[in-house]
């Protein structure tokens, strides 16, 4: 099983890292917002599946819809159309390597709103290091190669998804719902508001183009974003958390060698910026592990105490 737990953790990491080239495929027919709906309507359909199956849905989780809401238009509505409008704006390996700087914008967002835990010098360093990657691959020193706005809307985007999982960790993950259900409230009450609020004049145009079209559904839609997630779970629940939050290497990488296929030209500031950024988030994910083990063993070690003398006396030897 761990054997197709590492194909799962390959898959995952080579659909996220060929979203990118899907986007501008598409752009060249229709607007970002109907790329985005398109991509949540076939989305939610294996995720829907998935959480039917597995018994994940109940209508008693309503009473939360506030909540479903908001992580809708934080972890979908706003940041694939952040994405999508950054990807069609930027090279799709520019835009790949800027993905990868999410992890960052994610504990960023962790320590200006939970602040549960002060910014230790390691912790600093990964933030510092990723970011000067970014900085890299914009350039405000020189004349921009490439729409700066691009950059802005990516990490635009990384920052919405980065308090989405702020959001979660306070309102959401105490419910102690599935995540298969959050997921697929979360994603169809996206596609729900997109389809309200998106012009779909002209959507049918992508459809003139066999590879635009069938990147957009099965590429982005069904195997980005549904298949994906469910993907994700698996890799949890048989690899661990730690490990399927590595998988955030590979799609920097994967978006690079397709955007070389294509014929996109990287210089020595880009294999600089994605080596910084890889490296940031690296010293961050170590050192913030390294920190929640040592607060663990803690714990755990103060629970022993508390166990061995419960009136809290303390213990000593003597000669």
């Amino acid at each position: 099983m761990k054997k197709l737990a590492y194909l799962a953790f390959l898959f995952l990491g080579i659909v996220w890292g060929t979203n990118f080239i899907f986007v501008q495929w598409a752009a060249a027919y229709i607007t970002t917002g109907q790329i985005v709906l398109l991509r949540a309507l076939f989305g939610v359909v294996p995720v829907f599946l998935y959480a039917l199956l597995s018994g994940a849905l109940s209508f008693s989780h309503l009473r939360h819809l506030h909540h479903f809401v908001v992580m809708s238009l934080l972890a979908t509505t706003v940041y694939y159309l952040a994405f999508a409008r950054g990807t069609v704006l930027l090279p799709s390996s520019v835009a790949g390597m800027l993905s990868g700087a999410i992890p960052l914008f994610t504990f960023i967002s962790a320590w200006l709103f939970l602040r549960e835990e002060p910014l230790n010098r390691k912790q600093g360093l990964g933030v510092i290091i990723g970011f000067l990657g970014v900085l890299t691959i914009a350039r405000p020193w020189t004349a921009t190669i490439f729409d700066i706005s691009g950059v802005l809307y990516m990490i635009a985007g990384s920052f919405s998804v980065g308090v989405s999982f702020v959001y979660a960790k306070k309102f959401v993950a105490p419910l102690k719902l599935p995540t298969a259900a959050l997921t697929t409230y979360q994603i169809g009450i996206a596609a729900i508001t997109l389809a309200v609020l998106t012009d779909t004049a002209g959507i049918r145009a992508v459809f003139s183009d066999n590879r635009a079209w069938i990147g957009l559904v099965f590429g982005l839609g069904l195997c980005g974003t549904g298949l994906a997630y469910v993907a994700y779970y698996f890799i949890v629940e048989k690899l661990g958390a730690v490990t399927a939050a590595s998988v955030t290497y590979l799609p920097p990488l994967v978006a690079i060698m397709i955007g070389l296929l294509v014929g996109e030209q990287l210089d020595g500031f880009d294999i600089a910026a994605i080596v910084l950024i890889l490296t940031g988030v690296a010293v961050l994910q170590l050192a913030t592990l390294r920190h929640k083990t040592v607060a663990s063993r803690n714990k755990r070690d103060t629970v022993q105490v508390n166990i061995d003398d419960p009136k809290g006396k303390s213990c000593t030897a003597t000669g």
